[in-house]
């Protein structure tokens, strides 16, 4: 499993290294997630868009359909990390309640936002009636920017470090595609692999000792049974190029050596 250490903690690490580091909490809000109904599929897609463009997706939590457990997820989150993402809970519907419990959790009103309509009346005319429960869509709490989407027409919202997306997969990704651009970035975290023909149990202390020595790398250990053939494979993480070559390189001179002498 990986290893407890962290990039910025220990004195291999530069403050200028730690400074690039800028990382996310997720929350997934649903009853429909919570009960296996739903499957949920985007916490893989956000945290491959914000790996990509070199932020940690550091913490998920997935919630009920309840004011209070949304509220409690999101301020902790936000309070920890540099963004928050949400997904769930704002759409037309007497339970869509993520865009109320965000301004509860932020202390500010929510109302209709007349951008919001705009973008609704424009998507939906000529088409279906602009009733009650899709306005419902164009309540933003106070003081938010809209997050829009190119699929169904209705925004999300960002409001401090927090974004407000829709569950629906296709629409959450349409709105990550409007918030990259948006997002500060950091340095992305790089990583090589190196298959030991070992157990886990096995390569566990060597390993340790020298993910103390190099507390600016994350080294993740994953056992696998493949064919009959067990082993583990060993994943070696860093910002710096030149660092994550030598300490890959450390690793496999230590397989190597264990190989040998098997």
């Amino acid at each position: 499993m990986p290893s407890d250490a962290s990039p910025g903690h220990g004195s291999g690490h530069s403050s200028a290294a730690a400074a690039a580091i800028v990382t996310a909490g997720m929350v997934v809000i649903g009853d429909e997630i919570l009960s296996g109904r739903t499957k949920d599929r985007n916490v893989g897609f956000v945290a491959d868009c914000l790996t990509a463009v070199g932020i940690d997706l550091k913490e998920v939590r997935i919630v009920s359909d309840d004011e209070d457990a949304i509220v409690e997820a999101v301020n902790a989150l936000r309070a920890r990390f540099t963004y928050v993402f949400t997904s769930g809970g704002i759409g037309p519907t007497h339970d869509d309640i993520t865009a109320d419990s965000i301004a509860k959790a932020f202390g500010v009103g929510i109302d209709h936002d007349p951008r919001a309509i705009e973008i609704l009346k424009t998507h939906y005319a000529g088409r279906v009636e602009l009733n009650e429960a899709r306005l419902r869509m164009a309540r933003i709490p106070f003081g938010a920017d809209l997050i829009l989407n190119k699929v169904s027409g209705a925004p999300g919202f960002r409001i401090g470090n927090v974004h407000v997306m829709a569950g629906v997969p296709s629409v959450l990704q349409a709105m990550m595609d409007e918030i990259l651009p948006t997002l500060q970035t950091g340095t992305r975290l790089l990583s090589e692999s190196v298959d030991a023909p070992f157990g886990e149990g096995r390569i566990a202390t060597p390993l340790g000792a020298i993910q103390k020595a190099n507390p600016d790398t994350i080294i993740g250990s994953y056992p696998y049974n493949l064919d009959g053939r067990f082993g583990t494979n060993i994943v070696v993480r860093a910002r710096d190029p030149e660092r994550l070559a030598l300490v890959a390189a450390e690793v496999a001179e230590l397989v190597e050596a264990m190989r040998a002498a098997s």
